[in-house]
Order: C-alpha cells, then structure tokens, then sequence
C-alpha cells in the first residue's frame, strides 16, 4: 500500500507554499469527486495530498460590476441555484443541474469541475497494461482508434488521440466567453476557457494551460445578455450521465432574428467546442427550425467519425436545432 501525506490549507498562498514543500507527486484536492475515482482506479498516484476545500476566500459569487466573478471553492449546487444566475444565465445553472447527481453537485466544486479528466473507456479501465492509452501512458497507444469508440471524440481528435472531454459546465463557460483565474508561484493570470483545454495534438497527457503548481482561484463571466441561453444535453439515460452530444447557446434577437449567436457542444469533441460554423449561418436571419438545423449541419461540417459514433452526425445538428429553438422563446 503507497502511503500518502495530507496537509490542509487555508489560504492561497498556503496551498502554494504547501505544494512547493511537498515536491513531486503533490496534488491539490478540493471536493474530491474526481481525483479519489482516479486514484482508485491507479491512474492518479499522488504522494501528497493539498486539501483546499477550506479557502473560504474562494467560495464566494460576486454579482457586482461587469464581471460575474465565482469562486472556484463554491459548490456546484449552489451556484446552480443562485437567483442571479438562475435568471439572467440560464446555460450556466442548467449546464449544472444536469451534471452528475445531487450529491455530487452538493459535493463537487466549480473549480475542480473544470479540471475533470475524460470517461474514454480506455483511459479509466486500461491501468497496469490492459489497452494502451497516450494520455495515461504517453507513447504508448490509442487502443480507441480502432476499437470501441461509440463515445469518442469526431472533433478535435488527433492520431494519438481520440478522447471526448466530459465536462458540462466548461462547455457553457465557453459560450459566455469566460476565463479562469489561476494563481501560482509567479502570481495571478487569466487564462480564457477558449485557451484553457488543449488539443491533444501529440501530447494528449498534456490537458490543460497551468502548470504545476498553479490553482485555479475564481471563473470570471462577462455580464452579457444570456436570458435567452440554454444548455440542451441529449444522453442514454435522463440523469447521471454524460453527453452524447451537449449544446451550449446563448442568443442576442431582435424580434425573431438573430444578432448575435454562440454556440459550443460537449460529448463531442476533446475539449469543448465553439461551434463559429454554426454562429455564422445564425446571424442575421430570421430563426426557423430549417435554419436552426442548417447551422447544426454546419458545426458537424468537419467531423471525422470513427466506426460506431457516426449516429452523432445526425443526432448532433438536432441537438443544436433544439437548443436554438429553446433560447430563442425564453423572454429576455
């Protein structure tokens, strides 16, 4: 049995200072809901662990100014359930609600959410050798590219790589626009979610843009207009599971035409998705569902299917359809 450390802190800078004693090996733990299935899957294998789900600075929801700012220690259900965001940011409370269960919500921060790893089957069941995987195992393989890939990625996969991000709530981030806050050894920055998730390109075991160290503090929202907004997921069971394919929309109309449209999906792609085909066919005409689904096409246009998810090439542009359909009748 590996043994492991266990410090606690109540600050930032106390966590970082935490990190930097404890060497390689450390990692940070919040809500715990990712990293300990990791860990007892063997694919996390830290030696010390940095509890910081007492940074009581970071579980806050700032409303004030132009900027919705979370902290990233506020659980999941009660940003869900805040009365600003239920009203004016639709997509974000419903990108919540329809993650994970109610425990998990009651559990989990937004924080740690932006960090979850994927569910490829061969990424979570492959440790001691099973099947090949590049992101646990860089070098090593892609046992998906030609095996069971009905949940695989048809955008943004590589040769190394076809892993489906998981996520829900990044997802409606990136349609708002937002950006994390991370805070490490050299200071504060702002990476936008746009550039938080990386390709897999060649390094797929390189997910995110912070590096060692470095913990993710606040999400900043631009105050938009968002009432007319949704987040559509379509799944093979109504609760507790992931994305077959996710639509995150936000509107801005005039009467029934569109001025402005962003569109991102999850469940298909391996980092969230900004769908700009699909925003360019919205804006400036009147919203039909034939140009709701004419913009779905146009988001898949680029897909490259593999063997058994090729069914996402039609489910997915009624998924955008339905999710454009939603937010354009919400009442600004």
């Amino acid at each position: 049995m590996q043994s492991i450390t266990y410090t606690r802190a109540d600050t930032p800078e106390a966590a970082l200072a935490a990190f930097s004693n404890a060497g390689e090996g450390a990692r940070y733990i919040a809500g715990g809901t990712t990293l300990y299935d990791l860990m007892k899957l063997a694919i996390e294998t830290p030696l010390h662990l940095i509890d910081v789900s007492d940074l009581n600075s970071l579980d806050v929801i700032e409303t004030e100014g132009d900027t919705l700012r979370i902290g990233a220690m506020t659980r999941m259900a009660d940003v869900a359930a805040h009365p600003l965001i239920q009203s004016d940011y639709p997509v974000l409370a419903e990108s919540l609600w329809k993650a994970a269960s109610q425990q998990l919500r009651n559990m989990a921060t937004v924080g740690g959410n932006l960090l979850q790893r994927t569910r490829c089957i061969y990424f979570r069941n492959g440790a001691g050798g099973i099947s090949p995987c590049n992101k646990r195992e860089p070098g090593s393989g892609c046992a998906a590219i030609g095996g069971l890939d009905r949940g695989q990625a048809l955008l943004g996969a590589s040769s190394a790589c076809t892993a489906v991000f998981p996520g829900d709530w990044p997802v409606a981030l990136l349609a708002l626009g937002a950006s994390v806050e991370v805070e490490g050894s050299n200071g504060r920055r702002t990476v936008p979610v746009a550039e938080f998730y990386r390709l897999p390109g060649e390094t797929p075991h390189i997910e995110f843009s912070i590096t060692p160290g470095e913990i993710v503090t606040a999400i900043n929202v631009p105050k938009r207009p968002a009432r007319n907004s949704t987040y559509h997921k379509v799944r093979d069971r109504e609760s507790y599971a992931f994305a077959l394919v996710s639509a995150a929309v936000v509107l801005e109309m005039q009467g029934n035409t569109v001025l402005q449209a962003r569109v991102a999906l999850g469940g298909v792609a391996s980092i969230p998705w900004r769908a700009t085909e699909a925003e360019t066919e919205l804006v400036g005409h009147p919203l039909t569902r034939t140009r709701a689904l004419a913009a779905g096409r146009a988001a898949f246009a680029n897909a490259r299917p593999g063997q058994h998810n090729a069914f996402k090439l039609t489910l997915g542009p009624e998924v955008i359809a339905d999710a454009l359909m939603i937010a354009a009748k919400r009442i600004a």
